[in-house]
Protein backbone atom coordinates (compact mmCIF):
# COMPACT_ATOMS: atom_id res chain seq x y z
CA UNK A 1 0.00 0.00 0.00
CA UNK A 2 2.75 2.49 0.94
CA UNK A 3 4.64 1.71 -2.27
CA UNK A 4 1.56 2.53 -4.36
CA UNK A 5 1.13 5.75 -2.40
CA UNK A 6 4.74 6.80 -3.07
CA UNK A 7 4.85 5.60 -6.67
CA UNK A 8 5.37 8.43 -9.14
CA UNK A 9 6.96 8.79 -12.54
CA UNK A 10 10.16 10.78 -12.93
CA UNK A 11 8.31 13.48 -14.86
CA UNK A 12 9.85 16.97 -14.62
CA UNK A 13 6.41 18.44 -15.40
CA UNK A 14 5.10 17.08 -12.10
CA UNK A 15 8.04 18.71 -10.34
CA UNK A 16 7.04 22.06 -11.89
CA UNK A 17 3.37 21.55 -10.98
CA UNK A 18 4.31 20.58 -7.41
CA UNK A 19 6.57 23.60 -6.89
CA UNK A 20 4.04 25.96 -8.47
CA UNK A 21 1.23 24.79 -6.18
CA UNK A 22 3.46 25.02 -3.10
CA UNK A 23 4.78 28.46 -4.11
CA UNK A 24 1.24 29.76 -4.64
CA UNK A 25 -0.08 28.63 -1.26
CA UNK A 26 2.91 28.77 1.11
CA UNK A 27 2.92 32.60 1.34
CA UNK A 28 -0.77 32.46 2.33
CA UNK A 29 0.13 29.98 5.04
CA UNK A 30 3.00 32.19 6.23
CA UNK A 31 0.53 35.07 6.53
CA UNK A 32 -1.73 32.94 8.68
CA UNK A 33 0.92 31.24 10.81
CA UNK A 34 3.65 33.85 11.19
CA UNK A 35 2.04 37.14 10.18
CA UNK A 36 4.48 37.48 7.28
CA UNK A 37 3.62 39.28 4.03
CA UNK A 38 1.07 41.50 5.77
CA UNK A 39 -0.78 38.62 7.42
CA UNK A 40 -2.34 38.59 10.88
CA UNK A 41 -0.48 35.65 12.41
CA UNK A 42 -1.70 32.51 14.12
CA UNK A 43 -3.81 33.85 16.99
CA UNK A 44 -5.66 36.45 14.93
CA UNK A 45 -6.25 33.99 12.10
CA UNK A 46 -7.53 31.33 14.48
CA UNK A 47 -9.82 33.92 16.04
CA UNK A 48 -11.15 34.99 12.66
CA UNK A 49 -11.68 31.41 11.48
CA UNK A 50 -13.37 30.23 14.66
CA UNK A 51 -15.29 33.30 15.81
CA UNK A 52 -16.22 35.12 12.63
CA UNK A 53 -16.36 32.25 10.14
CA UNK A 54 -17.60 29.68 12.67
CA UNK A 55 -15.07 26.99 11.75
CA UNK A 56 -14.22 24.44 14.44
CA UNK A 57 -10.76 25.03 15.90
CA UNK A 58 -9.35 21.71 14.55
CA UNK A 59 -10.48 22.67 11.03
CA UNK A 60 -9.00 26.16 11.36
CA UNK A 61 -5.72 24.70 12.62
CA UNK A 62 -5.69 22.16 9.79
CA UNK A 63 -6.10 24.94 7.23
CA UNK A 64 -3.15 26.86 8.68
CA UNK A 65 -1.00 23.73 8.95
CA UNK A 66 -1.84 22.62 5.41
CA UNK A 67 -1.05 26.02 3.94
CA UNK A 68 2.35 26.06 5.67
CA UNK A 69 3.77 22.71 6.76
CA UNK A 70 2.02 20.65 4.10
CA UNK A 71 3.17 23.07 1.39
CA UNK A 72 6.76 22.67 2.56
CA UNK A 73 6.30 18.90 2.32
CA UNK A 74 4.70 19.30 -1.11
CA UNK A 75 7.61 21.41 -2.34
CA UNK A 76 9.95 18.59 -1.27
CA UNK A 77 7.70 15.96 -2.81
CA UNK A 78 7.05 14.26 0.53
CA UNK A 79 3.62 12.64 0.64
CA UNK A 80 2.66 14.68 -2.40
CA UNK A 81 -0.63 12.92 -3.03
CA UNK A 82 -1.88 13.48 0.52
CA UNK A 83 -0.65 17.08 0.67
CA UNK A 84 -2.27 17.87 -2.67
CA UNK A 85 -5.53 16.19 -1.62
CA UNK A 86 -5.58 18.28 1.56
CA UNK A 87 -4.98 21.40 -0.51
CA UNK A 88 -7.88 20.46 -2.79
CA UNK A 89 -10.08 20.14 0.28
CA UNK A 90 -9.08 23.61 1.47
CA UNK A 91 -9.89 25.10 -1.93
CA UNK A 92 -13.30 23.40 -1.95
CA UNK A 93 -13.91 24.76 1.54
CA UNK A 94 -12.84 28.27 0.51
CA UNK A 95 -15.22 28.18 -2.44
CA UNK A 96 -18.09 26.85 -0.33
CA UNK A 97 -17.66 29.23 2.60
CA UNK A 98 -16.38 32.50 1.09
CA UNK A 99 -15.58 32.79 -2.60
CA UNK A 100 -18.36 30.92 -4.39
CA UNK A 101 -20.83 33.72 -3.81
CA UNK A 102 -18.61 36.16 -5.71
CA UNK A 103 -18.68 34.34 -9.04
CA UNK A 104 -15.84 33.18 -11.23
CA UNK A 105 -13.50 36.14 -11.60
CA UNK A 106 -11.09 37.53 -9.09
CA UNK A 107 -11.73 41.12 -8.09
CA UNK A 108 -9.11 42.65 -10.39
CA UNK A 109 -10.71 46.09 -10.59
CA UNK A 110 -12.41 46.36 -7.20
CA UNK A 111 -15.89 46.19 -8.72
CA UNK A 112 -17.02 43.04 -6.90
CA UNK A 113 -17.84 42.52 -3.27
CA UNK A 114 -15.11 39.85 -3.00
CA UNK A 115 -12.80 37.49 -4.86
CA UNK A 116 -14.24 34.84 -7.18
CA UNK A 117 -13.18 31.24 -7.59
CA UNK A 118 -10.77 31.29 -10.55
CA UNK A 119 -7.65 31.14 -8.33
CA UNK A 120 -9.10 28.25 -6.36
CA UNK A 121 -9.89 26.29 -9.52
CA UNK A 122 -6.33 26.78 -10.74
CA UNK A 123 -4.91 25.49 -7.46
CA UNK A 124 -7.33 22.54 -7.53
CA UNK A 125 -6.21 21.65 -11.06
CA UNK A 126 -2.57 21.64 -10.01
CA UNK A 127 -3.38 19.65 -6.89
CA UNK A 128 -5.47 17.04 -8.67
CA UNK A 129 -2.64 16.43 -11.16
CA UNK A 130 -0.41 15.59 -8.19
CA UNK A 131 -3.08 13.41 -6.55
CA UNK A 132 -3.47 11.53 -9.82
CA UNK A 133 0.17 11.13 -10.87
CA UNK A 134 2.26 11.75 -7.76
CA UNK A 135 5.11 14.07 -6.85
CA UNK A 136 7.17 13.47 -9.99
CA UNK A 137 10.87 13.96 -10.55
CA UNK A 138 13.23 15.08 -7.80
CA UNK A 139 10.83 14.16 -5.01
CA UNK A 140 11.33 12.57 -1.62
CA UNK A 141 8.52 10.18 -2.54
CA UNK A 142 10.69 8.73 -5.34
CA UNK A 143 13.71 8.57 -3.03
CA UNK A 144 11.73 6.80 -0.30
CA UNK A 145 10.23 4.35 -2.78
CA UNK A 146 13.71 3.51 -4.07
CA UNK A 147 14.88 2.91 -0.50
CA UNK A 148 11.87 0.70 0.22
CA UNK A 149 12.43 -1.30 -2.97
CA UNK A 150 16.08 -1.99 -2.12
CA UNK A 151 15.55 -2.66 1.61
CA UNK A 152 14.41 -6.32 1.30
CA UNK A 153 17.38 -7.24 -0.91
CA UNK A 154 19.81 -5.62 1.51
CA UNK A 155 18.09 -7.29 4.45
CA UNK A 156 18.35 -10.68 2.74
CA UNK A 157 22.07 -10.18 2.11
CA UNK A 158 22.60 -9.20 5.74
CA UNK A 159 20.70 -12.29 6.92
CA UNK A 160 22.87 -14.55 4.76
CA UNK A 161 25.99 -12.91 6.19
CA UNK A 162 24.83 -13.49 9.75
CA UNK A 163 23.91 -17.13 9.15
CA UNK A 164 26.92 -17.84 6.87
CA UNK A 165 24.67 -19.10 4.09
CA UNK A 166 26.14 -19.26 0.58
CA UNK A 167 24.62 -17.04 -2.08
Amino acid sequence: MIKKFLSTPAEPALFVIRLTAAAMILPHGAQKLFGWFGGNGFEATMGFFTQQMGLPAPVAGAVIATETLAMLALALGLGGRVMAAALTGIMIGAIATVHGQHGFFMNWFGQQSGEGIEYHLLVMGLSLAIVWRGSGAWSLDRWLLKRLNTAPAQQGERTRELTHQPV
